[in-house]
């Protein structure tokens, strides 16, 4: 059996990845509401939200793996500067359990 050169096979990845990322849908070929639509229906997308930039957005906090913690998330869309499509899922907690105390300060 032949060797691929590592040459070869690292440039058919790279087209892979490329053509994958040319799929991926953008924030900033949508609308708002498309945008929030679109998460909503997928549950979880990913999406670019610029030039080389792209974000996971969940539709509700239970679909951030387990141990993961939801934060609320904007992104910039084809009619509005930022557009809350959903939540980002994280594994670092939140600084603050509620607006009055801080964790992990000793403020409660």
């Amino acid at each position: 059996m032949r060797r691929i050169p590592l040459a070869i096979a690292l440039a058919a990845l790279l087209l892979v990845a490329d053509h994958a990322a040319a799929q991926r849908p953008s924030t900033l070929n949508m609308s708002c509401g498309e945008a929030q639509s679109l998460v909503a229906s997928r549950k979880a997308v990913v999406m670019t939200t610029g030039r080389h930039t792209f974000q996971r957005f969940v539709a509700q906090p239970g679909y951030c793996p387990l141990g993961d913690y939801a934060y609320p998330v904007s992104a910039p869309t084809r009619d509005v500067e930022s557009c809350r499509l959903g939540y980002r899922c994280d594994s670092i907690p939140p600084l603050y359990d509620d607006i009055f105390t801080l964790r992990g300060r000793g403020l409660r």
